[in-house]
Parts: structure tokens; C-alpha cells; sequence
């Protein structure tokens, strides 16, 4: 049997995590908890982001240039580091948006397929 050719899983989670904040920050600058909770209501509470995940991956992409961060103050008068896409971040939106069509119809055409 041959060898299945995707990317890790912890790749694949990743990419799709950057994902949902790439569109998430697509809407305008947000703080880590303002992303966290937009992905949740959004998606009507199925998808829930942890820290452990969201700030490592907001690190990454802040080094890859896809976004830059500000101090701020939030709507409860606290510090907080403000998330904005870049050019470059627009880009890759684009890029992973087009990824994630082209993963989920193949994962729709297996899943559809019938003898």
C-alpha cells in the first residue's frame, strides 16, 4: 500500500489555525482574546482556540511578516497587544484560502465516492 502524501497533522492544524486568523484579522486590528472569541462565536462555539495555541501561532506569524502587533488599551481599560494583517499577510490569506478549498474538496470527493 502506498504512502499518503499530506502534511503532518500538527501542519495541517496549524495551517488552518493561521487561517481563521488571517480572516479573522481581515475585519480590522484585534487583541489575542478579542481573535479567540470571534472564532468562537462565529463558529457557534465549535471551534475554540486555547492560549497555548493562539499566541505561539500569533508569534510565528508576526515573524513571517503576515502580521504586526501594537500596545493597546482594550474595551476594559487593560493593556493589550493589538493584531493587524500586513500586505504580506493578505497574501497569504489568499494562499491559505486557496489551500483549504483544495484540501476539503478532495477530502469531499474520497468521502463522496461510490462504486
Amino acid at each position: 500500500m502506498g504512502e499518503v502524501l499530506a502534511k503532518p497533522k500538527s501542519d495541517v492544524l496549524q495551517g488552518t489555525l493561521a487561517l481563521l486568523i488571517l480572516k479573522t484579522l481581515e475585519h480590522g486590528a484585534m487583541h489575542g482574546y478579542g481573535i479567540t472569541l470571534h472564532i468562537q462565536r462565529v463558529s457557534s462555539d465549535v471551534l475554540r482556540v486555547e492560549e497555548g495555541s493562539l499566541y505561539p501561532a500569533l508569534h510565528r506569524m508576526e515573524q513571517d511578516g503576515w502580521i504586526t502587533a501594537e500596545w493597546g488599551t482594550s474595551e476594559n481599560n487593560r493593556r493589550a497587544r493589538y493584531y493587524r494583517l500586513t500586505a504580506t499577510g493578505r497574501k497569504q490569506l489568499a494562499e491559505e484560502e486557496k489551500n483549504w478549498a483544495r484540501l476539503t474538496e478532495a477530502v469531499a470527493s474520497v468521502l463522496q465516492f461510490a462504486q
